[in-house]
């Protein structure tokens, strides 16, 4: 059996990560979500070891003391990190793991694994982009200004990945990063 891919899956913001992500999971089932630690408390309906794994802060910077983290960072006053030892269990057993994190968490994971692929999702364009966030109606004129500004950002780092896909259409779109994921192992 072959060790499974890490795969750093980022883009703007917006853009349809979750949504693909959905779609990718369905269609292919050796790849999995990483599951993510996290200071805060649970939200109604949420599960320890499903959506994250809810632990303590002393818990948290214990992990960090050992190296237990693939990448972490602190988000208005709450840690979260990906946990280094499940992810590498699948690994071990030939599943390809998708950590789905921001610029500064992928930025961690290319410099201690360099040899992770890395996908980022853009738009089709900026105005697409503006459309899809306004037409979702739960955030403000402001949130929705802010969020392109951030979208702007993370766009501007692009060619720091080895992939670019763009989600004009979900189901293409997600089709397109299994394709790339097929072709590297193809070539293992």
């Amino acid at each position: 059996m072959s060790k499974g891919l890490l795969i750093v899956f980022a883009g703007a913001s917006g853009v349809g990560k979750g949504t693909m992500m959905k779609r990718m999971l369905k269609l292919n089932e050796n790849c999995r979500l990483s599951v993510s630690a996290t200071t805060r408390l649970p939200r109604a309906g949420e599960q320890d070891g499903r959506e994250y794994y809810f632990v303590s802060r002393e818990a948290f910077e214990e992990l960090i003391r050992e190296d237990g983290f693939l990448e972490y960072a602190e988000y208005v006053g709450n840690c979260y990190g990906t946990p280094k030892k499940p992810v590498f269990e699948m690994l071990d057993q030939g599943i390809d793991v998708f950590l789905e994190i921001e610029l500064k968490g992928f930025l961690q994971v290319k410099k201690a694994y360099p040899e992770c692929v890395s996908i980022f999702v853009i738009p089709p364009s900026e105005e697409e982009l503006r459309l899809r966030l306004e037409g979702r109606g739960t955030e403000s004129a402001e949130v929705i200004e802010e969020r392109l500004r951030t979208a702007q950002t993370e766009m501007a780092h692009q060619h720091l990945f080895d992939y670019v896909v763009v989600n004009d259409d979900v189901d293409r779109a997600s089709r397109e990063v299994l394709s790339i994921i097929e072709s590297i192992k193809s070539k293992q």
